[in-house]
C-alpha cells in the first residue's frame, strides 16, 4: 500500500467510527438524516468526489419510496444519499450480515439507520416484519437489489426478488436511480492515484408503480436506463 492509501485508510476508519458513534445518541429522524448526508458528503469530499444528480426535479417532497440502485462501490450508498437529499426521504438501507460483522463498518452500519439481511436465516418473516414497522413510521427502504456489488462486466447483475417483494407488501412506489460512472473505478483513482475534481453522476428515474406486474423490475430499470 502507498503512503496515500495509509493514510486514507485510517482517515476512513476513523471518521467511519466517530459517525457510527453518533448517531447513537440521536432520536430525532431529521437530525439523524442530515447526520447521515454529513457522513457523505465528509466522506466523498476526503476523496475529491464529486455527485452530479440528473433528473432531481422528479422527486417529490416528503414521499416515501422504495429506492433501488445499481451496486458496484463500497461509496454507492454515500452517493444515492447525495441524491435524495433535503427531499424529506427518511430511509433506512437494506445491510447484508457481512456489514454488521465488519471491522471497518460494522458499528456505522449497526447504527446508521439499517435493517438485517441475512440470506442464510430459514426464517424471513422478523426481515419484513421490521421493514413494514420502518414504512409504518414514515421512512422510506434503500436496497440494491442486485443482492451485492456488481463485479462483472456488464453494467448491472441480476435482480433479485426481494425488491418487488418489498414494494408490494408495503405498497411503496419505487424510486429507480441509476449511478452512471463506475464508481469503484473513480474511487480507486481517488485512492491509488490522490486524483483531484472526480464526479460521479447519478441519474433519477420515472417512478414505477409497485402493482405494476407487467414487467419485473429488472425488465423495468433496463428500459429506463436504456441498459441493454
Amino acid at each position: 500500500m502507498t503512503f496515500n492509501q495509509i493514510k486514507m485508510a485510517i482517515y476512513s476508519l476513523l471518521l467511519t467510527n466517530k459517525f457510527g458513534l453518533k448517531f447513537k445518541k440521536i432520536k430525532d429522524q431529521v437530525e439523524f438524516t442530515a447526520l447521515r448526508l454529513k457522513y457523505a458528503e465528509t466522506m466523498l469530499s476526503s476523496l475529491n468526489i464529486s455527485v452530479e444528480v440528473e433528473g432531481a426535479e422528479k422527486l417529490i417532497k416528503d414521499k416515501q419510496y422504495l429506492i433501488v440502485s445499481n451496486h458496484r462501490s463500497i461509496i454507492d450508498p454515500l452517493i444515492v444519499e447525495i441524491a435524495v437529499k433535503n427531499m424529506g426521504v427518511h430511509g433506512m438501507w437494506i445491510a447484508k450480515k457481512e456489514l454488521y460483522n465488519s471491522f471497518f463498518f460494522g458499528m456505522f452500519t449497526r447504527n446508521a439507520g439499517t435493517i438485517l439481511l441475512d440470506r442464510e436465516s430459514k426464517q424471513m418473516s422478523a426481515f419484513f416484519k421490521e421493514i413494514k414497522e420502518s414504512v409504518s413510521k414514515g421512512k422510506s427502504i434503500f436496497i440494491f437489489p442486485e443482492g451485492s456489488r456488481n463485479k462483472t462486466d456488464a453494467t448491472i447483475s441480476s435482480f433479485k426478488d426481494g425488491s418487488q417483494i418489498i414494494a408490494m407488501k408495503n405498497r411503496l412506489p419505487i424510486l429507480p436511480v441509476f449511478i452512471k460512472n463506475n464508481a469503484n473505478t473513480i474511487l480507486m483513482d481517488a485512492i491509488k492515484n490522490n486524483t483531484k475534481d472526480l464526479k460521479v453522476v447519478i441519474e433519477i428515474g420515472d417512478l414505477i408503480d409497485y402493482k405494476d406486474r407487467s414487467k419485473t423490475l429488472e425488465e423495468s430499470y433496463k428500459q429506463q436506463f436504456n441498459i441493454s
